[in-house]
């Protein structure tokens, strides 16, 4: 068996990706904020502490973007609606907010803490999502300028460090704020996803280095089965979830979803304050 798992493990962790691909290409979130607690309760299951459990459920989230952000993007770039300029712009931000909680806050912070941060960010983000804030008029003509970007780059990478997601909980918002189109806005998201996946897997890989292998598969933060094959999986329909995100009107998918991300906040509420 593959990693020794067997084969309810392995046919669970394949449907994981194949639903947080969708999800990235389809909404420009990169999958990370449904990956980290499904993927906390399979390392419970694994016999992982439930302090360690929700820091590798957080790197291994942020390690599958690197492979599903690349696919999503591909996507959209076919379609021509990514603001390449937007990602030159905020992506230094992004790399440097991404090390500092990587490599820096992942390591001092306990993982109940780590969790309890998740769980308020997401379900703010659920309400966020629920009540239509991304579809908040532009308040400005425009996104910032250099050091403006550099600020959200950076603030954008450090949160999303924390709860392994991709960044369009907070890209997509502040976009649509500056005028930018809701699928422009997304596609550049889902583009962001590669740089922050890129600073933060660094640093959970520095931070992470003297970790001792907890179950069959792990080093360090990472938990390498579920890394595989939900990667593997995720790849596969991010071009799809993309390819429907530019002819549907997703608002009535959004409150949906907004309802899943609530009640996954909720679960890692109740793992933080049980002590995980």
């Amino acid at each position: 068996m593959f990693f020794g798992l067997d084969a309810a493990l392995i046919v669970t962790l394949m449907a994981i990706g194949l639903g947080a691909g969708f999800l990235a290409g389809l909404l420009g979130i990169g999958g990370g904020m449904v990956l980290v607690p499904c993927l906390v309760f399979i390392l419970g299951k694994q016999g992982v502490s439930g302090d360690l459990a929700i820091k590798m459920g957080i790197a291994t989230a942020m390690a599958t973007i690197l492979f599903t952000s690349l696919s999503s993007v591909r996507a959209h770039h076919k379609r021509g609606a990514i603001r390449w300029p937007i990602v030159r712009g905020i992506a230094p931000g992004i790399v440097v907010g991404g090390l500092l909680a990587g490599a820096g806050a992942f390591a001092m912070l306990k993982g109940q803490a780590i969790g309890l941060f998740f769980a308020v960010f997401v379900g703010y983000s659920a309400w966020r999502m629920f009540k239509g804030a991304t579809k908040t008029a532009g308040v400005r003509n425009g996104v910032h300028g250099f050091w403006g970007l550099s600020a959200v780059g950076t603030g954008i990478g450090f949160i999303s460090g924390l709860v392994g997601a991709g960044g369009g909980f907070l890209s997509v918002p502040y976009m649509s704020r500056c005028n930018v189109p809701i699928h422009q806005a997304v596609a550049t998201s889902a583009a962001l996803g590669f740089p922050i996946a890129i600073a933060n897997v660094l640093g959970y890989t520095v931070s992470g280095w003297s970790i001792a292998n907890t179950t069959p598969g792990s080093w360090g933060y990472f938990y390498l089965p579920a890394l595989v094959l939900i990667a593997m999986c995720s790849v596969m329909t991010a071009p799809l979830g993309a390819k429907v995100a530019h002819g549907l009107n997703v608002a009535a998918l959004k409150k949906v979803f907004a309802l899943l991300l609530a009640s996954l906040a909720a679960y890692m509420l109740y793992k933080s304050v049980q002590g995980a």
